[in-house]
């Protein structure tokens, strides 16, 4: 059975909560290739307090190692929020073939937002792009979070 967009970015967004619930940035990534979920992350930036610790640099690290290669070509990455023009770019440089996000990024995507690497032509691989899966899950729960945060500062 092949399963949906919306079944995967549930997934992500499962690993965005991971994330929300240690004080990071609710961003969550899976990986899949042939329909399974080869890799999951979340952002861990502040916990390895790595401004590379991404959710989709580290399930990009997590797919590659368990496949043995650096091209994922047959890879769809699915996360929760429009990547950054750092994470667009190792998604570029991994050669995956879609990425499928929930929230848009106005300030920092690099997939539409800021930006759209995607629809540049100089370059010599180029992914399919799904927008807007699930937003409002994943808006809500970045939203909830960023109150929570300026909650306690206050």
């Amino acid at each position: 059975m092949t399963k949906t967009d919306e079944y995967y970015i549930k997934a992500a967004l499962r690993e965005a909560r991971k994330a929300y619930g240690k004080g990071e940035v609710p961003v969550g990534c899976v990986i899949v290739v042939a329909d399974k979920i080869i890799a999951r992350a979340h952002n861990q930036r502040e916990a390895r307090k790595n401004t590379l610790a991404h959710a989709e640099l580290l399930a990009l690290d997590k797919a590659c190692r368990k496949l043995g290669r650096a091209i994922l070509d047959d890879a769809t990455v699915y996360v929760t929020l429009e990547p950054c023009l750092m994470c667009a770019g190792a998604l570029q440089q991994a050669r995956v073939r879609r990425v499928v996000f929930g929230a848009a990024e106005p300030k920092f995507g690099a997939l539409g937002g800021v930006v759209d690497i995607s629809a540049l032509t100089g370059f010599n691989h180029r992914f399919e792009v799904t927008r807007g899966v699930l937003a409002a899950a994943a808006e809500a729960l970045m939203k909830g979070f960023f109150r929570e945060l300026r909650e306690r500062k206050d």
